[in-house]
């Protein structure tokens, strides 16, 4: 027998079930517009929400940034990756959130394992409590940590009482949650989880990848939409890559998380710095007023979407967000669905188990900034032709 044969085995056993996946290779990307294969289509499948990742003010800042500062950073922050760009990015977010310290990381991934590797290791073993719907990287992060790691049903309230209630009072407990769900699109109740958590010495996480740059009016994501005070949100991380246009993750919390962080967060001690040119990039869309109108157009992309999609008799999974899923419910159907929509020049990719659940396989649609109206009109057209198509496939 072959070293390590389960690799044939397990790729053979994705393939026949339909959930393979495979990269797709963008030959060019312009506005709404990507081409692949040679052939163009409207896209709805970019977490770039504002439109940001092209646009002229992180672009402009790229190449001054780059100029000034060169492409990478060289070594670790904690060696001579650290420079006064990232320490403005820092201090603007710390400002901006009502944090006393923010720390930079790589990406989303690394920082949700920072966050739990560093706070529960081996001498402080705890307790996680975390959506059932939080991301991999949380989960994954939670799992290779010493904590005991339990899961409340999302969003349910009265099972994260009562796993609270259960819970060892001498344990240090992370509450852990999404701001917007990736996959779903839907918000945490964090008003009623802080109704819940404020009682308890456990402290609250919320992963605001996905609402970082367009929840609140400044886009300053679940902290500015609620006005969580850092007592009631000890931990937040967010994210660049989505909303923000460019790359990379931060943590928001107090001088003592952050230093502890800084010291015990192997993920930040033994990574290169992100480039000082991404961070400078990421300070001037923070900054631009291009951000905000862009927050405002999407919001009216997806009140269109959601009001088209009801005339047109679409049923949508309960999302006010960019995120607008449209359940399918088996991994096939799903892709034939996608493949139908890119036939019609539209681009949204099928979602399957095992990212969400089994029986859950659906095309997650995400709306931008960047779509005109009639890219809207478009898209519900064609979803409407499709799912027509893939219900009679179905029942013949």
């Amino acid at each position: 027998m072959s070293a390590f044969g389960f690799i044939s085995t397990a790729l053979a056993e994705r393939r026949s079930t339909g959930l393979l996946r495979q990269r797709k290779i963008i030959e060019s990307a312009q506005g709404p517009l990507i081409q692949v294969d040679g052939q163009h289509y409207i896209n709805f499948s970019s977490n770039d929400y504002l439109a940001m990742r092209r646009s002229n003010v992180v672009a402009q800042a790229w190449v001054d940034g780059i100029s000034e500062l060169g492409g990478g950073s060289g070594a670790s922050s904690l060696v001579t990756g650290y420079s006064y760009v990232h320490q403005a990015l820092e201090e603007y977010l710390a400002a901006e959130l009502g944090r006393e310290k923010v720390l930079l990381f790589n990406s989303g991934f690394a920082a949700n394992q920072a966050i739990c590797q560093a706070l529960f290791a081996a001498s402080n073993k705890g307790l996680i409590l975390a959506d059932k719907l939080i991301h991999a990287s949380f989960i994954d992060g939670a799992q290779a940590c010493d904590a005991q790691l339990k899961r409340f049903r999302h969003n349910d309230l009265n099972h994260l009482q009562t796993l609270l209630a259960k819970a060892d009072p001498k344990d240090d407990i992370l509450v852990a949650t999404e701001g917007v769900f990736s996959m779903d699109g839907d918000q945490a109740p964090l008003t009623d989880i802080l109704s819940i958590t404020e009682h308890t010495p456990a402290w609250l996480l919320v992963d605001d990848a996905h609402g970082f740059g367009v929840l609140g009016k400044k886009g300053l994501g679940v902290t500015e939409l609620h006005n969580l005070s850092p007592q009631q949100l000890p931990v937040l991380m967010a994210t660049f890559g989505k909303a923000i246009g460019t790359a990379g993750a931060f943590v928001a919390g107090s001088n003592n998380l952050i230093d502890y962080l800084v010291n015990f967060a192997r993920h930040y001690i033994y990574s290169t710095a992100m480039p000082a040119a991404q961070a400078y990039a990421t300070l001037a869309c923070l900054q631009s007023q291009k951000r905000l109108q862009n927050k405002d157009i999407l919001q009216q992309r997806i009140q269109q979407f959601k009001q088209l999609a009801q005339a047109a008799g679409l049923v949508l999974m309960p999302s006010d967000t960019a995120i607008q899923p449209v359940l399918i419910g088996n991994a096939e159907k799903a892709l034939e669905a996608s493949e139908r929509l890119k036939k019609l020049g539209i681009w949204v990719s099928a979602i399957r188990y095992p990212t969400v659940p089994k029986n859950t396989d659906r095309l997650r649609i995400t709306l931008s900034a960047g779509h005109e109206e009639q890219d809207i009109q478009a898209l519900v057209d064609a979803l409407q032709l499709t799912l027509q198509s893939t219900q009679k496939s179905t029942k013949a």
